[in-house]
């Protein structure tokens, strides 16, 4: 079979991680008889260097006509001073708008073979963990109305929270959709004490949580929820939350993997196409020196095999290959302990996947 995959590298450390899920999709290519065609299209920092937006028409164009997008990451200090809708991240908002995708899957599971690298308690750490982070993409406080006004004490800045029934359902539903198929838990992360918003979420997810019955079902204000996640991670399956919090909390369940550079993100809306990322940012202290962890690409790269292309088989044998490497006791240099004598770079670590994929 033949598909055509967009890649938007971006900026910092993306060209380089996105090459290396290329390589990792050729080899899965060959190794089951598949063909990927690649174009490149530009987005963040790179596109307003040489475009003068951070997302060009030429770029939605072309995602929406390719059958799924890997994305690296956008942004760097070069963009700060920008005024705020010319900032690399406007890139982000922009293209998954535009893609009407508003399900963000982040998967943050801690390998066995990286049990010491979790900043954990060994005690808690030995027990692993396996969570689904499932963020709302497309609402709430980064798309609400936001803007600067003359007050009383100055100039105040303002940025507001707002969410729907339909929208606030449309994701509960792909959290309990998920649940179903691993161990049926959903915790539904809020601030119902506080905020008005989190009250109609709270109040949709009840909707939802008594037609599945099936499903064991908690509220959890965020607060609680990011304390909980250091206390014991592996009392979570599926949390399902606004777009915000999963912002934060997907981050320091990053951490607890060992490094941010492990964890994949799939972003979803009602059709097959998807968009798939690493959660990592673009790392320009690191750009162009080969040290860069590229598993979370790479593994983004699985994800999209699985639940755009519904290619179950090959998704599979990449994060078996992932697995296998890390268990070899290859690391790079965000995920070495002190004494590690096993250290490869960006290429080097791909190098490794790929022998283990084609085992």
């Amino acid at each position: 079979m033949t598909f055509n995959i967009a890649l938007v590298k971006g900026d910092g450390i993306g060209p380089e991680i996105i090459d290396s899920a290329c390589k990792v999709l050729e080899k899965t290519g060959g190794k089951f008889a598949h063909t990927f065609n690649f174009a490149s299209y530009k987005a963040g920092g790179t596109a307003i260097d040489e475009c003068g937006v951070p997302l060009p028409k030429e770029t939605i164009e072309g995602c929406l006509k390719s059958d799924s997008i890997l994305l690296g990451a956008v942004g760097g200090p070069k963009w700060d001073s920008l005024p705020g809708e010319l900032r690399p991240e406007r890139a982000l908002l922009g293209l998954r708008s535009a893609l009407g995708v508003y399900s963000n899957i982040r998967p943050a599971k801690l390998f066995p073979a990286l049990a010491s690298a979790c900043p954990l308690d060994r005690r808690i750490s030995s027990q692993g963990f396996d969570i689904v982070i499932v963020r709302e993409l497309t609402g709430g406080i980064y798309f609400g109305q936001s803007g600067r006004r003359e007050g009383v004490n100055g100039t105040e800045a303002y940025d507001t929270e707002c969410y729907s029934v339909k929208e606030i359902g449309r994701i509960g539903r792909v959290a309990f959709a998920l649940a179903a198929l691993r161990r049926k838990k959903i915790t539904s992360v809020d601030k119902a004490n506080v905020l008005e918003s989190s009250r109609l979420w709270r109040e949709t997810m009840h909707r939802l949580s008594a037609e599945h019955r099936d499903m064991e079902y908690e509220d959890m204000f965020v607060d609680n929820a990011a304390m909980q996640l250091i206390r014991n991670p592996s009392q979570f399956d599926v949390i399902v939350t606004s777009n915000m919090f999963g912002d934060i909390l997907s981050d320091e369940a990053s951490q607890l993997t060992g490094s941010i550079g492990m964890l994949a993100s799939s972003s979803l809306g009602d059709g097959a196409r998807g968009l798939y990322e690493p959660i990592h940012g673009s790392a320009p202290d690191i750009a162009g020196k080969g040290t860069a962890n590229p598993i979370a690409a790479i593994l983004s790269s699985a994800m999209m095999l699985r639940d755009s292309l519904k290619l179950i088989k090959e998704a599979e044998a990449i994060e078996k290959a992932v697995e296998a490497t890390l268990s070899e006791g290859f690391r790079t240099p965000d995920i070495a302990e002190e004494g590690c004598t096993m250290i490869v770079g960006t290429d080097g670590m791909t190098e490794r996947i790929i022998a283990n994929l084609l085992k």
